[in-house]
């Protein structure tokens, strides 16, 4: 198995556990991942809110690159895995003076030729769950995990194709297949305002983690299990500020799915990137004999 890795910007600056937890199973489970020379920014979020043309160019030149190397694209990042499927969207709709533009400005003709795939949906459909049970050499204690899609891995649904918008259960799915305890919880696809850190609107922003972070704590979860960087960071790092001004004690650990894999195959945290947490599952994961 083999793809054209898109890291996104992210992964190479504040997800960098996410990027290296990534490479990790992947090496792991022989899935290999090539990542795209030259690949530029895909414009979120900022693209897409400013200027239509930018939005669908940005993301085009990386699959053009992507197309250049005749492997399908994975992406990590929720945000790059939604602005790439919506240019593929748009782009093969057909001909129109708006993927006429998008040409002339990449300087290349694509009309959605390279399949998008998140990491997620190649591990889970592609690799398959009953293969990594497989894989499997350490008992995850039932770890209680609160499975995290955020607003963009499932919707809009006619673009994404990836599980139900309202109610998905594949990385629930994932989470049962590693020995881990899915709980059920309602604010698995709440936005978690990751994008009003680029605007004034910060207060909004502590709001919604703050529900989110109560929501998963009152469901009994030990963790929240994401998939992608800018949820993490938000719901990583904010918890600080929402304890300050909420008078909560939330220190609930925020892992990448890509880690909660490695856990459970026995990898270690150096390996998975553990350390860069902001909100250290240390303590949790000694509890559950896992370091």
């Amino acid at each position: 198995m083999k793809y054209a890795y898109y890291p996104g910007c992210s992964l190479h600056s504040t997800g960098k556990d996410y990027d290296i937890s990534a490479k990790a199973v992947c090496q792991a489970l022989g899935i290999e991942l090539q990542e795209i020379p030259g690949w530029i920014c895909c414009g979120a979020s900022s693209a897409h809110a400013t200027s239509e043309l930018l939005s669908l160019a940005l993301p085009v030149k990386d699959l053009v690159l992507a197309g250049d190397m005749g492997l399908d694209t994975a992406v990590c990042c929720a945000a790059c895995y939604s602005r790439l499927k919506v240019a593929n969207h748009v782009m093969s709709s057909g001909e129109n003076q708006r993927s006429e533009d998008v040409d002339r400005l990449v300087g290349s003709r694509y009309r959605g030729e390279v399949e998008v795939k998140h990491l997620l949906e190649i591990i889970i459909d592609e690799y398959g769950l009953d293969t990594l049970r497989e894989k499997v050499s350490t008992d995850l204690g039932q770890l209680r995990v609160a499975s995290y899609y955020g607003c963009l891995l499932t919707r809009p649904p006619e673009v994404t194709q990836f599980d139900d918008p309202e109610n998905p259960t594949s990385m629930d799915e994932l989470v049962t297949a590693l020995g881990a305890k899915a709980v059920a919880w309602p604010y698995k696809t709440e936005c978690c305002g990751a994008s009003l850190a680029l605007t004034a609107r910060t207060d909004v922003a502590l709001k919604l983690v703050h529900d989110i972070l109560d929501m998963a704590v009152g469901a009994d979860a030990e963790c929240i299990m994401v998939a992608c960087p800018l949820c993490q960071a938000n719901l990583d790092m904010r918890q600080a500020q929402i304890n300050r001004r909420y008078g909560t004690e939330f220190n609930l650990p925020i892992l990448y799915f890509t880690q909660l894999i490695g856990l459970a195959m026995a990898m270690s945290p150096g390996e998975l990137g553990l350390s860069k947490l902001m909100s250290s599952p240390t303590e949790l994961l000694r509890a559950k004999a896992l370091v």
